[in-house]
């Protein structure tokens, strides 16, 4: 069946949008019981308990935070030189070292079935930095924020499939984003692509699926926290995850990763990403996605 599209205002910009989706009839402030009887969101418990708000952004007041009913990912963590990270990175941000010479790059392909912004896939690549205004032992950093399932990322490239995702993280977020096509299913086997803007793979993953555990509601919460900037200011953007079915395998040795010479290998490539430590694969979880807001460790004290 052929999707219809509406155009919608969001701030100054006209996006197209499915019609009858979430985004034409709620504008992101949904009915969480209207949300519930939707079979495809599952059980909605979770966000009953975190009030919306309309809150300011630099395209007028919108409804947040962002919810995120039913998402799936898959992530590969790599080693990169700390010399290649720094590289990339803008000052005064610092790449979090793992090992002697050695950072973390995230790769994470996302699939948001259920979301106040419509389904659509999206592709991340990420530098693992320290805490804005940490100091003492990065090892005892790291491990601390293994502990917690708590870090913080700088990220490079945030592709998507759909014009409404890319707008908002572009006006919104001020996120590197662009518009895509991609591939990302978690069934007997976990398969995810994207595509370059020639039509040709660009970066693709594949693996055995491995075995799931699932886990209570919030018992397995996560949370990452993008560092970049907005209009020249630095900004945190809270991303929290209450994960539901999910598998965790460190330095896999049956995951591939094909590079196909498009714009995301090629930024793989110049960071020097290579040796999997940490293959993660997330069946089902519930995503709360925060506006961005201001962050003052970097002001000059």
């Amino acid at each position: 069946m052929e999707r219809r599209f509406t155009q919608v205002n969001y701030g100054p910009y006209l996006v197209p949008v499915r019609e009858g989706g979430y985004y034409d009839r709620f504008r992101m402030n949904p009915n969480l019981d209207e949300v519930a009887r939707d079979p495809a969101a599952g059980n909605i418990d979770f966000f009953r308990r975190i009030p919306k708000q309309q809150v300011p952004s630099r395209v007028g007041p919108t409804w947040a935070p962002n919810f995120y009913y039913r998402t799936s990912n898959v992530q590969l963590l790599m080693q990169a030189p700390l010399a290649r990270l720094r590289a990339m990175l803008p000052a005064p941000l610092e790449p979090l070292r793992a090992l002697p010479g050695t950072g973390l790059v995230a790769l994470t392909f996302f699939s948001y079935a259920v979301c106040d912004n419509d389904p659509y896939d999206e592709a991340s690549i990420a530098v693992v930095i320290r805490r804005p205004g940490a100091t003492g032992s990065p090892t005892r950093e790291l491990l601390s924020s293994m502990r917690r399932r708590s870090f913080c990322a700088h990220v490079l490239a945030l592709p998507v499939t759909t014009e409404i995702a890319r707008v908002r993280g572009v006006q919104g977020y001020q996120l590197p984003k662009w518009l895509a096509d991609m591939d990302v299913s978690i069934d007997d086997e976990v398969r995810a692509c994207m595509y370059g803007p020639d039509g040709r793979p660009d970066l693709s993953v594949r693996s055995p699926l491995p075995a799931l555990r699932r886990v209570t509601p919030q018992s397995r919460m996560s949370t990452a926290t993008m560092v970049h900037q907005i209009d020249g200011a630095w900004h945190q953007t809270v991303v929290q995850t209450n994960t539901l079915a999910f598998a965790q395998r460190l330095f896999p040795q049956d995951v591939e990763l094909l590079r196909q010479g498009g714009p995301m290998s090629q930024l793989l490539d110049g960071l020097g990403a290579s040796r999997i430590v940490r293959y993660d694969v997330i069946k089902d979880a519930q995503v709360v996605l925060n506006m961005p807001t201001p962050l003052n460790a970097f002001d000059p004290h």
